[in-house]
């Protein structure tokens, strides 16, 4: 069968720069699976795009679909023909019914009936008729949340469709696409090459643009941006702040990328850099720089759409619509420092944090109590500790805040640091927040630790308090990955602490505002419990490890931690899959006949290998004790290791269900001693092999 390059090519208006990629992507696959499914093979596709086009490139596709057979069943052999062999008025209708003649008739094996058939030979469809069906399909399947009509088009699309280029090798597949005759021309840059390109062969597509002042590979694109802005970076000893959403966007915004490096009065860098990397990268698409401590310099990148004969004009250009833009920055911090911090707890009792729970100042004052509370938990200065808590939210009504949400806390940091507070003080109103998302740092300093618990803990408590408990997909205070953050600030900086103990904390801090204490602490202890299980799977935990700590119920996360950890080692020894299927034996036998109470008594132990378990046992003890003392839980399973041979010896040899009473008893006294040392950890029974 024939194979064919085909090059289909879209051209639109500027189409949504961060979606461009999502487009490109998503019309590949869907073109992909129209091929697929009309049963047409093809080696590759390629996917381009740029502002003003999206394009694919198909490389060896069939030329048409395979000829098939269609088979048409009718009646059963026996019922076609009588004794004479001569068709029957069954037969008669299904040829009639088919418009063939006794001679088209075959036959077939259905199951043990042997059936009449007509084996009908379908021509397949060829290339230049599926594929603008294919096209068109994948362009309505598009991910587009609004779509526009344009002009007098009835087909809608993402943005006004100006063009449609098919062809296949050097014919153009002649169709109808979003309501455009199909053609073999394609067109340049916007202000460079404007004009039409007629283009030969697919092949030619990537080279013609090119010359017209056009990547349109986005890959290709991004290089270019990324070498250009590292060389212009490295030109000034500084390194790009490159985020990963910004480079795609600037990629998708531009067909033929240039960039120039441009600066701004040094005197700007006065104000907190995360207003002006904000402020830049948000709202002018700028790549900002910063020397090797992080801090940032009085320069900035911009990627220009157009090769310029003048570029200082340009660079003047970005420079003066930046000024303003750090000249706001750089107001509303010169205000807000006309105003201390702690001044600022005024208009926090006008804000509510949640009409049943007060304001944000009756959140403050809770906060500082608990945290105040936590400190000698977390090793805090409780004064500082406090002191930051009454600051923490004040930074919420000054002005850069207003401006820029994201500095939240930022800000308080570098105005605690104005009004000469000491490091923990200051640094803790930023890491108050901290983590922000799974995997974010936690806090660096003791205070911020506390800080972020105490916070947590009073949003948590006090949200359960009043009845509003997340339910299904709604968590408007974001509680379940707030309380993933309890756990891993806990287990992090090894806080010997249970979840009983700080909700108690907690519930003290609010008085008697929360109606129900013991009811709120029973729900949000079980909430907070049911996260370990989220928190350890995204860490790749396997969902069995974590049931085989949780079925023993530690209360304290660190102590839930140290468990995991060890069970996630024992799991790989080699003795791991024999003990857990020993364990799930004892623990059916168990739950069956409970053991008798007492000691097992070492006299009543008759077979050589219930001795030799016992024995076992006895030395076992005083090694493993200690160490489940220590809660050196991962030591602790390793020596238990050890009773792999005696236990598989035992139930080999030994009847625990003896008909001497006596003797059962002894022997369930040993399982039970046995099962008690592995439970202590965890339970080895619930792991899957």
């Amino acid at each position: 069968m024939s194979q064919h390059t085909v090059l289909f090519e879209l051209g639109c208006e500027e189409l949504p720069p961060k979606s461009l990629k999502k487009l490109r992507d998503a019309l590949k696959a869907e073109t992909s699976k129209g091929l697929n499914d009309a049963g047409l093979a093809f080696a590759a596709i390629e996917a381009y795009a740029a502002p003003r086009r999206l394009a694919l490139k198909i490389v060896d596709v069939d030329g048409a679909q395979a000829d098939t057979q269609k088979r048409f069943d009718g009646p059963a052999l026996q019922a076609a023909y009588d004794s004479e062999g001569k068709p029957t008025k069954a037969l008669d209708g299904f040829m009639r019914g088919q418009g063939i003649t006794a001679d088209q008739v075959s036959t077939f094996q259905a199951g043990k009936v042997e059936k009449v058939c007509y084996l009908k030979d379908v021509k397949g469809q060829s290339l230049d008729v599926l594929l603008p069906q294919i096209l068109q399909t994948a362009l309505d399947n598009l991910p587009i949340a609004k779509r526009m009509r344009s002009a007098a088009s009835r087909t809608e699309f993402v943005r006004p469709v100006k063009w449609v280029l098919l062809l296949k090798d050097d014919q153009v597949i002649e169709a109808n696409i979003q309501d455009h005759a199909t053609g073999n021309l394609t067109y340049g840059h916007r202000f460079h090459a404007p004009e039409a390109i007629s283009l030969k062969h697919p092949n030619d597509y990537l080279a013609a643009l090119r010359q017209a002042k056009v990547i349109a590979d986005f890959e290709e694109r991004q290089q270019i941006i990324d070498g250009q802005v590292k060389a212009l970076a490295d030109e000034v000893n500084a390194i790009a702040i490159v985020p990963d959403d910004l480079r795609d966007e600037v990629t998708a915004l531009v067909e033929w990328p240039v960039a120039l490096r441009a600066s701004f009065e040094e005197r700007f860098l006065a104000v907190p850099q995360e207003a002006l990397i904000t402020t830049m990268q948000d709202n002018q698409k700028y790549f900002c720089l910063v020397d090797g401590n992080n801090k940032l310099q009085p320069y900035f990148i911009t990627v220009s759409n157009i090769e310029s004969k003048d570029p200082i004009q340009i660079i003047e250009g970005n420079e003066k619509v930046v000024r303003p833009r750090l000249s706001d920055a750089e107001f509303f911090f010169l205000q807000d420092q006309k105003q201390p911090l702690a001044s600022r707890q005024d208009k926090l009792a006008n804000m509510v944090f949640q009409a049943q729970l007060g304001t944000l100042w009756d959140k403050s004052t809770r906060i500082a109590k608990l945290a105040a509370a936590i400190s000698p938990i977390s090793g805090a200065n409780p004064a500082d500790a406090e002191k930051a808590a009454l600051l923490a939210k004040c930074d919420l009504t000054s002005e850069l805040v207003g401006e820029f949400p994201e500095l939240q806390g930022i800000a308080g940091t570098y105005y605690a640091r104005i009004e000469g507070e000491n490091n923990e003080v200051a640094q803790a109103l930023g890491e108050q927040y901290l983590p922000k998302f799974a995997g974010d740092v936690l806090p660096a300093t003791k205070t911020g630790t506390t800080l972020a618990l105490a916070d947590r803990l009073d949003t948590l408590v006090g949200i359960f308090g009043i009845g509003q408990a997340p339910t299904g997909s709604k968590d408007p205070f974001a509680l379940r990955r707030s309380a993933i953050g309890i756990l891993r600030l806990i287990t992090e900086n090894n806080l010997e602490v249970t979840i009983d103990q700080l909700i108690d904390l907690a519930l003290d801090a609010y008085g008697s505002v929360i109606q129900d204490p013991s009811k709120t602490k029973n729900d949000a202890s079980a909430f907070l419990q049911g996260r370990y299980r989220a928190k350890y799977e995204d860490q790749g935990v396997a969902v069995d490890v974590i049931q085989a700590v949780q079925a023993m119920s530690p209360n304290s996360p660190l102590d839930f931690d140290k468990r995991v950890n060890a069970v996630n080692h024992f799991r790989n020894l080699p003795e791991a899959a024999a003990l857990a299927a020993a364990n799930k034996r004892v623990a059916n036998i168990l739950a069956k006949e409970a053991a008798p109470t007492g000691a097992v008594v070492e006299t009543a132990l008759v077979e050589a290998t219930e001795k030799a378990l016992y024995s076992e046992l006895q030395a076992l003890e005083p090694v493993v004790q200690p160490l489940l003392a220590a809660k050196d839980y991962t030591a602790a399973l390793s020596k238990l290791a050890a009773l792999r041979a005696p236990i598989d010896a035992f139930f080999d040899n030994v009847m625990v269900m003896a008909d001497d009473a006596e003797l059962k008893a002894n022997r369930l006294r040993l399982l039970a001693q046995l099962r008690g040392l592995f439970t202590s950890v965890a339970d080895i029974s619930v792991l899957q092999h």
